[in-house]
Parts: structure tokens; sequence; C-alpha cells
């Protein structure tokens, strides 16, 4: 389910033109939106408070509503639409859930106009944001909205097991009708809220085929970058405090094991990178354009679903990486290999693709071009373990205090979960090489002592990395090796 666009511009175009789905005009499809949510939700609210039974993830209400009103609907200037509502009762459980209350719901999406965003992926979905920034709508093709339908019993029974997840957070799936033509849209939560400028965005699969962003997409103002971006923009990667980087962690590994679980892969981690030390000069630009609105009491952003909040809970927040600021808008603390201080946000998104023929065939055929390992499409385990991996040995990495340097040391991620569950390897020193230089694709580890050991023992266990040596005598005086590459 990309939501790639929501830190996206506004739709590109010219005044006077308007985008078109389905040969639908947006605005007409954007009016729809509201008054068929603004029906059933309202609707909903006479309905009395029940557990969700296993019939409710397959209900499916529809009502009809004239351009000339109805007794039950208003008039409007739109063509005549039937708008259906997919397991009512059971989208209402998963707003509830996440704290989303009725008139919260209602006046988000249907008190202003929605804001169309651009689309930096292939869909050709239309994507619209709520005007408080609450919520993403996203058109979505019938493969994927029967695919939802059938994910529903799974998606409750992990939400109550695990509310904490950086899953797409999905409170209502609808379909317009008009015409002959069924558009189906999903509303979801919003990753990259507006109101933070993201100054760097990725959509990251773990794969290197292809995943360059385009140059059209590089001449937009806040363009979307992809994976070999990343590793060429951030080669370093992206540091953490130790409490941080385990719950991140935890998080993505049960995440991604759910997604294998329903035979889910090519889905993306969207990450929205804020560099705080620039914050500054872009709330002097905010302070001018953000109005709080009196009508919603509190006037918070972001009320509902933050990216701190979906690995560690509320109340929590990293080590003192950043001082406390109300103004984070629940972003995870991190910092740049430049030591610059950062807040993240994130979201896995495009759940909504099933590994099915035309995925397999997809797969084989560019195998035989190209490296099979290599692209997106991939059998769904492999996926998981490759997506993992990349997330924690070249995106995601933790800092901890060694010596009395007080410098941060890097510590080498360990391999995933799911390979091998115990590692011995004996290294040499004819087998070291030594190099003063970062070297970014390579493990590398940070020596507090002042010699380099002539022989080491390097074993992983239980994912704890043991380090034990033996230094000589000509060793212990070179005081200038600091930094040992390890090349296996």
């Amino acid at each position: 389910m990309s939501s790639a666009a929501e830190n996206g511009d506004a739709a590109p175009g010219k005044q006077n033109e308007e985008k078109t789905y389905k040969k639908t005009a947006s605005s007409a499809i954007k009016g729809a939106i509201q008054l068929g949510i603004g029906y059933t939700v309202g609707n909903l609210t006479s309905k009395p408070e029940r557990d969700v039974l296993m019939q409710d993830f397959y209900v499916v209400e529809s009502v009809f509503l004239p351009s000339e009103g109805s007794n039950l609907t208003p008039a409007h200037h739109y063509p005549d639409f039937r708008f259906k509502t997919y397991a009512p009762l059971a989208f209402r459980y998963f707003r509830e859930l996440f704290g989303i209350k009725p008139d919260d719901y209602l006046y988000s999406i249907c008190s202003e106009p929605l804001i169309e965003l651009s689309n930096p992926g292939a869909s050709g979905s239309l994507f619209f944001v709520t005007s408080d920034d609450e919520f993403i709508i996203k058109t979505v093709q019938h493969k994927e909205a029967e695919f939802l339908q059938k994910l529903l019993p799974g998606y409750y029974m992990n939400l109550n097991q695990n509310p904490r997840t950086l899953l797409p957070k999905f409170y209502g799936l609808y379909c317009m009708q008009s015409g002959g033509i069924n558009i189906r849209i999903v509303v979801m939560n919003n990753v990259l809220p507006r109101s933070m400028r993201m100054h760097f965005t990725y959509d990251l699969k773990g794969s290197t085929y292809k995943r360059r962003a385009s140059r059209k997409e590089r001449e937009k103002s806040n363009p979307t970058f992809k994976d070999l971006d990343f590793l060429q923009d951030m080669h370093e990667g992206l540091y953490f405090d130790t409490e941080t980087y385990n719950a991140l962690m935890k998080t993505l590994q049960r995440d991604c094991r759910v997604l294998e679980s329903f035979k889910i892969m090519d889905y993306s981690l969207l990450l929205g990178i804020h560099i705080l030390d620039h914050s500054l000069k872009d709330k002097e630009e905010e302070s001018s354009q953000n109005v709080p609105d009196p009508k919603r009491p509190g006037m918070q952003k972001v009320l509902y679903s933050t990216a701190m909040e979906s690995i560690q809970g509320p109340g929590k927040s990293g080590d003192g990486i950043i001082a406390e600021n109300p103004d984070t808008m629940g972003g995870i603390p991190a910092k740049s290999h430049k030591g610059e201080k950062l807040l993240l946000f994130m979201g896995i998104i495009d759940i909504l693709q099933s590994y099915r023929l035309m995925k397999k065939l997809e797969h084989s055929w560019k195998a035989l071009v190209y490296d099979g390992d290599t692209v997106s499409v991939h059998r769904p385990s492999f996926y998981a373990d490759r997506f993992l991996k990349f997330m924690n040995s070249r995106v995601f990495k933790k800092i901890q205090a060694l010596g009395s340097r007080h410098r941060p040391d890097l510590v080498p991620s360990t391999p995933s979960l799911f390979e091998a569950a115990s590692l011995t390897t004996t290294i040499s020193s004819s087998s070291l090489y030594v190099s003063e230089h970062y070297a970014h694709d390579r493990t590398t580890l940070y020596s507090n002592s002042k010699g380099l050991p002539s022989s080491s023992t390097f074993t992983l266990e239980e994912g704890t990395i043991y380090l034990t040596a033996e230094p000589n005598a000509l060793e212990m005086q070179d005081d200038n090796a600091s930094v040992l590459d390890v090349y296996l």
C-alpha cells in the first residue's frame, strides 16, 4: 500500500488541469469520499458496540446517493453514485483500537477539502491527505481490495496480540460506483506528517535491481529516493541508542514474520528523515503557514499513530539522544554518521502484494536475465530475510559508548535471526587488513586498545558478539592503530 506520497508535493499541473482516475475527475472522487464516509460513519454510531464476529469481516453495506438527494442522503453536485462500505464493524474496532473517535474521524475527513498528493510510484493510484494531516486515502486496484478483505481476520488477530506495529494501520475500505466504474479506496495512517519537513525521504525494499529514483522524481522539491540512493547518500547508516535500536529491530522482525505468514512480499519501508540541526530555519518558514485549528480541542498535531509509539508505545523516548521537545511529532530520535541529530518517521507500506502465479512468473523471468537475489520480486521468506538483513546491516545501527574516550563506537550489526544460530570464525593476523579509512560495505570494528591483536576469535552466539584477543609486545607499541577493518 504505497504511502510514499505522504510527504510529497501537491499534485503537479496547471491550476485549470485536473487529474482523472478511471475517467472520473479527482474532484468528484474527493466529494464522493467525503459524502459516503460522512453517511456511513454517522449511520454506524447508532449501532450498539459488541464483539467482532467472523461474519463481520465479510459484510458489505451499500447506500445510493443521487445528486438531487433523498430522505437519507444530502443533495450534491456530483454525478449519482453508490457508496459501499466493507466490514464496517471490524474497521470501527480497528479505529477504536488506535484511539480514533468517530467524531474525530469524521472531522478529519469531512470538514475540509482533501488535499491531492503526487504519486512517485508506478501504480497510477491517487493519493489524498486530510487537511489536518491525520489520514491518507488511496485508490486501490480490485485485487488489492480483495486481498485486504481476506487479510482482515488475520490482521485483527495480529493487532490484538501486538498493537505496536509498523504495518499500515487500515481505518476503512470503501468503493464508489458511478457510471459502471468501481473506484475502491482505503483509509490509513499518514506515515510522514507534512507539517514536519522531511529533508530526505526513502522507499527501501532491500533490493538493488533498478532501485534508484528516476530523473523525473529527483526533479521534485521533495523526491522519494530508493535503496541505491540511500547507500550512496547515507552509506554509514543511521544510529540509535541501544533501547531504541532493539525496539525498532524487534518490531521489524515481528512485522516481517507476520507478512511472511500471509505470503506477502514486495513491501517497502517508507523512511522520512528530519534533520533537527536544520529545524530552526524550517520553523521560521512554517510559523507563517501553520495556523492552529480552534475547532479541534488541544490543537494537537499528529493525534494518532506516531512513529515512536509504533515501536515503543506511548510515553517512551530514546536515551537522551535529543532533549525533550514537545514538537518532535512522535519522530524516532537518531544520529547520522556526522553526528547530526535526526528525527525519523517510518512505516511499512505496499503490503497488499501476494506472491501468486504472476509474481512467481515475473521473478522467474527476471532471474534468467538478472541476478535473481537482487530483484524486488521474490518468494516471501527470502524477501523478509533480505529486507531484515538490509535494515539491520546497512540502514539502522546501534551506538555503544566504550572506553574512556567517550567516542560512540559502532557495534557491527548481527545477522538476522533466521541465519545461522551460531557462528565461530578464527582470524589470524595474516588475514587482517588494517585501514585508517571507513569502509561502509565492510564489517568495521573500533578498538580502544593501543594495539592490534595477533590473533582473535570472533564468536556470535544467540545474537551476541564475543571478541577475544591476545596482543603481542610488538603490536602494543603501535599507538595509532585504532581502526580495524575485518575482511571475511
